[in-house]
């Protein structure tokens, strides 16, 4: 971490030192606003692996969310410290000093983790042996991503497990269609996430009939939310980048009824070249977002696109109109929002031209 911040609360946008991740306070509080709207009566357990911020957390939850959903065990436990007292881990855990360890914060918050397999359930057991209190345990069901999960006859014999499994308890099924977030047709999403709802459905039928209540249906992300929400087998619902927006969800096609979130977050760039007619170089690389989605967006500058990075260094071409000064500020939409988050220490919060705040990016870099 640096020792010093690259600008001071009252300070004026321009004035931030960059490369610099640059939050829209405004904006992301509209698309929060407009989430819980269009979530209508379904719980709100929103993906804090997007923003990896404890500040962003709590704001969500006070707007209505029932708690965050963590995607790795120490950003799980760097959310518990942070007073995050309702946390679903959507992976498995593997390994016996990880599973202690989660047994142990299962002690101190309301802690869901998924399985897919009967031998991570008997390890699980064997880690909440001699526990007080219980873990929330979670089938993931595979639903089209090609992932992690299983179908749903194996879904039922691993709930008949759960059930009798001393310090674990049935939480319900994880139903989380990833591969269609980015479907760039409205049609291609609406087909993903109807087979996901009818496979889901099919193992909430299977296990129901076995006598044993399911008691959430858990999924959806940014881009098909609505689709699960409307789909009447989904109870909750895990949409991670809609506080953000990334350049990647704009480029989904969007239909009449789809919900749209606005761009809140932004690398904020100084022009460090300008020694060539065609392009400018900018202080902003690969080691200052991620472009695992393709390159970012110019911020309101079409005549400018953002050609190609290397290490500390980003190429913007010209493409018509005036070229860009030495010293000039660019904001830049990453492609991936989720992956750049964890290359900062802070987010600059800013309303309008003034720095409010400064959140730190706590669980940056909690990969275990």
């Amino acid at each position: 971490m640096l020792p010093w911040k690259p600008c001071q609360i009252g300070d004026t946008v321009s004035l931030v030192q960059t490369p610099s991740l640059i939050l829209d306070l405004d904006v992301f509080d509209r698309n929060l606003d407009r989430l819980m709207h269009c979530a209508k009566q379904m719980r709100v357990r929103p993906h804090a692996k997007s923003h990896k911020c404890p500040e962003i957390a709590r704001r969500q939850i006070a707007k209505g969310a029932v708690g965050v959903c963590c995607q790795k065990l120490s950003e799980a436990v760097i959310f518990a410290q942070a007073g995050i007292t309702d946390i679903l881990l959507t992976n498995q855990v593997v390994g016996i000093g990880k599973l202690a360890r989660l047994a142990q914060l299962a002690q101190t918050i309301q802690l869901g983790v998924l399985v897919d397999d009967q031998q991570q359930l008997a390890d699980l057991a064997a880690a909440m042996a001699g526990q007080a209190k219980s873990m929330d345990v979670y089938i993931e069901i595979e639903v089209g991503g090609q992932r992690c999960g299983v179908d749903p006859e194996s879904a039922l014999e691993l709930a008949k497990q759960i059930v009798s499994t001393p310090g674990c308890r049935f939480a319900g099924l994880h139903c989380y269609q990833g591969r269609a977030q980015h479907l760039r047709q409205a049609n291609q999403r609406q087909t993903a996430i109807t087979q996901a709802a009818q496979i889901a459905r099919q193992a909430v039928d299977l296990i129901t009939k076995a006598g044993i209540d399911v008691p959430c249906v858990t999924g959806a992300g940014t881009g098909t939310f609505w689709l699960e929400r409307d789909s009447g087998v989904y109870t909750e619902i895990q949409p991670g980048s809609y506080v953000f927006m990334d350049r990647d969800y704009a480029d989904n096609l969007a239909a009449a009824d789809d919900v749209r979130f606005e761009h809140a977050l932004f690398i904020q760039t100084t022009v460090m070249s300008a020694s060539h007619d065609g392009f400018v170089v900018v202080d902003a690389g690969l080691k200052s977002m991620s472009v695992d989605s393709g390159m970012p967006r110019v911020d309101g500058q079409p005549n400018l696109s953002y050609l190609k990075a290397s290490d500390e260094h980003g190429v913007i071409d010209v493409i018509e109109g005036p070229r860009p000064q030495l010293g000039d500020v660019l904001r830049l939409i990453p492609g991936h929002c989720d992956p750049t988050v964890n290359l900062y220490d802070e987010l600059v919060v800013v309303r309008g031209d003034k720095v409010v705040d400064i959140w730190s990016i706590a669980a940056r870099g909690a990969s275990l």
